[in-house]
């Protein structure tokens, strides 16, 4: 039974001005109207939200319309019929208007049959108590709450309750049991026992879910404050090892001869967690979640040593485009940033040992480009001992190497590094045509650079070309 209850919602000036002029065209076309779903939700909880869902028992498309008149200024309002839906975007507010519905799935897919149905028809389809509540825009009670399944308390409870029977929701559309655990991730919310019992039961039906709708739930869990929550549940539901079975490689400790490994997995989620707290970077986050990606292909027990990943840096990388590709994340400067830092994650770390030459700084400069301090904050993370010394004494080092970062850089101008001798230079000095010399040239320009044998001046580098063609049996066109 549906009590309603009298309330005042904290809404924006905007908003209520937004709310009182759909009330008056849904009273104007004859249809109750209510706002429904995350706004309320959102309001309820005191988050901010420029979403507003619209429901009317009637035509949605006429009521946006309608709407869209009197917020004037010729608003385009963007409708679809088969859905019966609408939407129109008015300041900062994205409004979507929709008439109530009832649906009916197949077994096969995640679109239903829909027919028009009441208030009560609409939220029993929705898929968590907490997005199910309503308020009334009608006059006779307008402000009121429309509740029938609790989810105010549930916000209150913090807890993720489905309408009907879980099983069924999560069978009807699968994407739920992602989104479930999406919002328990973002709101730091409890699943209950009962829903996370009915996504285990029906993990296997996300494989009729499209891979960028996935890939979309999987992208906010990892922009959530903290993503292990999220990637933790979609592990223990059993949904990882469907839509990302490289990272559920990750789990588990072998032990051997009395030595183990850590349960890199759970590492990874630490990491992630701590560079969670300095950046909102999707994509170093990604670079977080797979550094440790390649370890599994490459573990080893070595006798008298124990556990080893060697190379897992360079597997790791080459791995990045083919995942990527796999979860239709975009295969651009984005993923060979991702790929960057994967295979570079280690080389830092390197640099915290005594006696680093100035040559091997300027190298990992010259690799890393702009993304140098990216790579710096992904191996601070990467620190996830539980020894607070430990963890004291690694960032201290870190420190030092990019004090060491910093100072060659001055010096040397390596980062975004352009030769100062080009091919084409090269080509017009030698009358030479594109071949392997012309390369061999631009190469050995380039280490003497990097190893510090000459400094970084057109001047210098003019002068090392001549010496090294002269090597080469090359000679200018013209002398010097």
């Amino acid at each position: 039974m549906t009590i309603p209850g009298k309330f005042d919602i904290p809404c924006t000036p905007q908003e209520r001005g937004v709310l009182h002029h759909v009330a008056l065209a849904a009273a104007e076309l004859g249809v109750p109207a209510y706002v429904i779903g995350g706004f309320v939700r959102d309001k309820l909880l005191g988050r901010k939200t420029k979403d507003m869902d619209i429901v009317c028992v009637g035509d949605g498309i006429a009521l946006a319309h309608k709407v869209a008149e009197k917020l004037g200024g010729n608003i385009p309002v963007h409708f679809f019929k088969t859905y019966g839906t609408a939407q129109l975007k008015w300041e900062d507010m994205e409004m979507e208007f929709v008439g109530a519905r009832r649906e009916s799935y197949r077994e096969d897919s995640r679109n239903p049959a829909v027919e028009a149905g009441s208030l009560e028809d609409d939220q029993l389809r929705r898929d968590f108590t907490i997005n199910a509540m309503a308020i009334s825009l009608n006059p006779a009670d307008y402000g009121n709450l429309v509740d029938p399944f609790q989810g105010r308390q549930d916000l209150a409870d913090k807890i993720i309750r489905t309408p009907l029977n879980p099983v069924k929701t999560f069978s009807d559309d699968p994407l739920r049991m992602m989104r479930a655990i999406r919002f328990a991730a973002q709101l730091a919310f409890t699943i209950d026992p009962v829903v996370f019992a009915g996504i285990q039961e029906n993990a296997h039906r996300i494989r009729i879910i499209t891979q960028e709708r996935i890939t979309d739930e999987l992208n906010k869990i990892m922009l959530t404050v903290k993503p292990s929550i999220g990637l933790d549940l979609l592990y223990k539901a059993g949904l990882l090892k469907l839509i990302f079975p490289a990272m559920t490689d990750l789990v588990g400790v072998e032990t051997q001869d009395g030595k183990g490994h850590k349960d890199n997995f759970y590492h990874t989620l630490q990491v992630i967690d701590n560079i969670s707290l300095h950046t909102r970077d999707l994509w170093l986050r990604w670079a977080a979640l797979l550094h440790d990606i390649g370890k599994p292909a490459t573990k080893r027990f070595e006798e008298g040593h124990g556990w080893t990943f060697h190379g897992h840096d360079a597997v790791g990388g080459k791995m990045v485009p083919r995942i990527f590709a796999k979860l239709k994340l975009p295969q651009n400067e984005k993923m060979r940033f991702v790929k960057k830092l994967v295979e570079l994650h280690l080389r830092p770390i390197s640099l915290t040992k005594e006696n680093i030459t100035d040559s091997a700084i300027r190298r990992l400069i010259f690799d890393t480009g702009e993304d140098i301090d990216a790579l710096m904050t992904l191996c601070e993370a990467d620190i996830t001992s539980k020894n607070k010394q430990k963890v004291k004494r690694y960032l201290e080092n870190f420190e030092l190497v990019r004090e060491r970062l910093k100072e060659v850089e001055e010096n040397d101008r390596i980062r975004n590094w352009q030769p100062p001798v080009t091919g084409e230079m090269i080509m017009e000095t030698f009358g030479l045509r594109p071949c392997r010399q012309v390369g061999d040239l631009k190469n050995a320009i380039r280490e003497a650079i990097l190893d510090g044998i000459i400094p970084n001046t057109y001047e210098a580098a003019y002068a090392f070309m001549l010496e090294t063609a002269s090597a080469m049996n090359l000679k200018p066109l013209q002398q010097p």
